[in-house]
């Protein structure tokens, strides 16, 4: 039956109706689906008061899916009686019915059957039996579940063959512009109803103008690249300059070695880092730099006694996936080095590094790094504590901490953490330092220069700004895309 069908009908049984009908049973009697009266209902209220629907609930019993198999085949107990053969069964065999377990346990309360322990099979004890169960069920599906008392319908509802669900429904009655005939109310004015003036005669559908507007198709940004703007105005503002990090992979040379960084160390180990098979390595090194730089690796230099170890080209040509953006750092300031004449300088980058990390809540093989670096005179660990306590104020970071640490390219060394509110604890945001002497002299730097230096992960400090616990969650193949729609424009509490 159509929708127009269905409204005439019950339109059709208001009239006649004493006082209303209900519409369960209106669908009973025309023989559709509940809600295609629920439906019509709908839209006979979209057309102004013709009739007055008042919403009701009323607590129904209905079979189970399980309560509708034994309602036609038997319960699990009679079904088990009737599989007894006049010899008996062996229990193993009974069991593998599959109403055999349950089956067995109630007939033997009820004392149907019977088990021979010596033979291990089991025996009728009655002749035969009724399955009260199976008419219980029977007597619900026809409508007359108040017929049962409620220790049969709760026993029912125990065994999950029967249960209780809220069925909810309309009384429908006369309108005060009550018609059996129905009439399609206009839902816009036209040129031609203006200039024909039938819009005297049409009925117009009325405008609700609370209901909400469809949102636009438009892009979102991501949460990342929210705290990423956010981090690069916040180092804009303060001076700094951007450095260029659009080279995802570097060589050995520019990534440890420049830095100071033994070759015999833990991270050139392949468990740490991504090293490529194509090309494998680099061959393009400023001499006089390299020269200097396996020196003081292998023999020292500058106040320093190195590392003492044989010094190899062929670790520094190995080209991997960059572990860090502290390989840009260390470009720039070799470019600073040869400037005839040294000129202060603040950089920073945000972009991606590689780690071959184990994947947890805080932890990913891919991420983003956020690095600042500044070349003055004078400059000491005071200055830089000061910076990270201005440029995570910035962020709206104010619980920041400092711990001791070692790094191969920096002295002193500090780790920085920031307390987590949905984690409940102290996460580590990032590492900082001061450059060795090991690292600038042999690029060529005054000797009175000083660099600091320090670098976070983006993706940290969004997790603290988002009350995001799991890094999963915003990064990778299983990101919500609704946070990313749902999330805030722009934030307004830094």
């Amino acid at each position: 039956m159509a929708d127009a069908g269905v409204m005439e009908a019950l339109l059709r049984r208001v009239e006649k109706a004493d006082g209303g009908v209900d519409s369960l049973e209106v669908a009973a009697d025309l023989g559709v689906d509940h809600q295609m009266v629920v439906g019509a209902v709908k839209s006979l209220q979209a057309l102004g008061d013709v009739i007055s629907a008042e919403q009701r609930s009323s607590k129904q019993w209905e079979l189970t899916g399980e309560g509708n198999e034994v309602a036609e085949q038997g319960s699990h107990e009679a079904r088990v009686f009737n599989s007894i053969p006049v010899e008996g069964i062996p229990r193993n065999e009974l069991m593998k019915l599959a109403f055999g377990k349950v089956g067995f346990t109630k007939a033997m309360s009820s004392k149907w059957i019977k088990v021979d322990k010596e033979q291990d099979r089991i025996f009728k004890a009655v002749e035969s039996v009724e399955d009260q169960v199976k008419e219980k069920l029977l007597q619900v599906q026809s409508g007359q579940a108040s017929l049962l008392d409620d220790k049969d319908r709760n026993e029912l509802k125990k065994r999950k063959l029967l249960s209780e669900v809220t069925v909810k429904s309309y009384w429908i009655s006369k309108g005060q512009s009550f018609s059996t005939t129905i009439t399609k109310q206009e839902t816009e004015l036209t040129a031609e109803m203006i200039a024909s003036g039938n819009w005297k005669e049409k009925k117009f559908k009325p405008y609700n103008f609370e209901a909400m507007g469809i949102a636009p198709d438009c892009g979102h940004l991501h949460p990342l690249m929210k705290v990423r703007t956010q981090f690069r105005q916040i180092f804009l503002e303060m001076g700094f300059t951007e450095m260029p990090t659009n080279n995802f992979i570097e060589s050995s040379f520019w990534n440890f070695d420049s830095l100071f960084q033994p070759q015999q160390h833990p991270a050139r180990d392949q468990h740490d880092t991504f090293f490529l098979s194509d090309p494998a390595l680099a061959h393009e090194f400023p001499t006089d730099y390299l020269e200097r730089v396996k020196k003081v690796h292998s023999e020292g230099g500058y106040g320093s006694q190195g590392y003492k170890y044989d010094w190899k080209i062929e670790e520094a040509q190995k080209n991997l996936l960059r572990t860090h953006t502290t390989a840009v750092s260390s470009r720039m300031l070799y470019k600073l080095a040869q400037q005839k004449e040294f000129t202060p300088v603040k950089y920073f980058s945000i972009d991606r590094v590689f780690r071959n990390e184990t994947l947890d809540a805080t932890h990913l093989a891919e991420f983003h790094q956020i690095e600042g670096v500044v070349a003055d005179r004078g400059l000491t660990l005071g200055d830089l504590m000061g910076i990270l306590h201005q440029f995570f104020t910035k962020l709206g970071i104010t619980k920041l901490r400092f711990k001791p640490a070692f790094n191969p390219y920096t002295e002193p060394s500090m780790e920085m953490f920031s307390y987590h509110e949905g984690l409940k604890k102290w996460v580590e945001v990032g590492n900082s330092g001061v450059f060795r002497p090991e690292m600038l002299l042999p690029m060529g730097l005054p000797e009175d220069v000083t660099v600091i230096a320090w670098g976070l992960s983006l993706e940290r400090p969004t997790m603290i700004k988002y009350g995001i616990n799991n890094i999963r969650e915003l990064v990778g193949h299983k990101v919500n895309l609704q946070m990313v729609y749902d999330s805030p424009v722009c934030r307004l509490d830094s």
